[in-house]
């Protein structure tokens, strides 16, 4: 059975390279309306460079010409400010938005049509050779400044959240925030990460603390026995929810 790897360099086997850098080019139509013309593409977009100058330092790495596409790798990381180590393996389509910041390890693989926002890494825990860095599966975003760490699996169209830290696995169709990251929702729709719907889960705590203690404190006030209302029922309703969507991903 073919690993993930294989079967990414196999679908790309099948383009010429000059066919996959023309696809890489076509990319930023997709995902910035902010794009007015090709001519920007050659100046304002360095993710797409990052990525154009990874498939060729790769395609020398793979053919034993390890030096020549570390070196032009090197030449890359300056002028884009985006490190991708020639041994990745990047799938077809893949967007870096802006790029500045952005690290992908050497044993890191990302698959078709994922989108990379500024400040991501995709980085390693482990010194050991072998596989230690992350698997990005099909139509996951990654949001900005999240890490990734560790040989771990992003599950196919499932959301990182911005400056996510994530160590374990992420199931397919899931949505992921937080320091250390947590599933939040599992979705099976596949549209964009849209980052103003993202909870910030602190937040989140901290409005139920507060709202908790004032209404706590209405009671007091009202009713010396201290009854619960239907508004710290509704609360507590509230605060189970928030409780099991934290501990989703150990369930599964």
């Amino acid at each position: 059975m073919m690993s993930d790897e294989q079967k990414i360099e196999e679908q790309k086997e099948t383009l010429s390279l000059w066919q996959i850098i023309k696809e890489d080019f076509s990319v930023p139509k997709l995902n910035d309306p902010v794009l007015d013309s090709n001519f920007e593409l050659f100046f304002n977009y360095p993710g797409v460079w990052a990525i154009i100058n990874h498939r060729v330092a790769n395609k020398l790495y793979n053919k034993g010409f390890k030096k020549l596409s570390r070196a032009i790798a090197g030449i890359s990381s300056f002028f884009t400010k985006t490190d991708i180590h020639p041994a990745a393996t990047i799938g077809r389509r893949v967007f870096i938005d802006h790029a500045i910041g952005v690290v992908i390890g050497a044993t890191a693989i990302v698959e078709d049509d994922v989108l990379i926002y500024q400040g991501v890494t995709l980085g390693g825990v482990s010194l050991n050779k072998g596989k230690r860095h992350p698997t990005i599966k099909s139509n996951v975003v990654l949001g900005s400044g999240a890490k990734i760490l560790g040989n771990i699996t992003i599950g196919a169209n499932s959301k990182i959240g911005a400056n996510s830290v994530v160590v374990v696995d992420v199931p397919e169709n899931s949505t992921a925030v937080g320091v250390p990251a947590r599933i939040i929702k599992k979705d099976e729709k596949k549209d964009k990460l849209a980052h103003n719907e993202l909870p910030d889960l602190n937040k989140e705590m901290f409005k139920y603390l507060i709202e908790r203690i004032a209404n706590l404190e209405h009671s007091i006030k009202k009713d010396k026995n201290c009854t619960l209302d239907k508004k710290n029922e509704a609360l507590e309703k509230e605060y189970n929810a928030f409780i099991e969507a934290l501990n989703s991903n150990k369930k599964g």
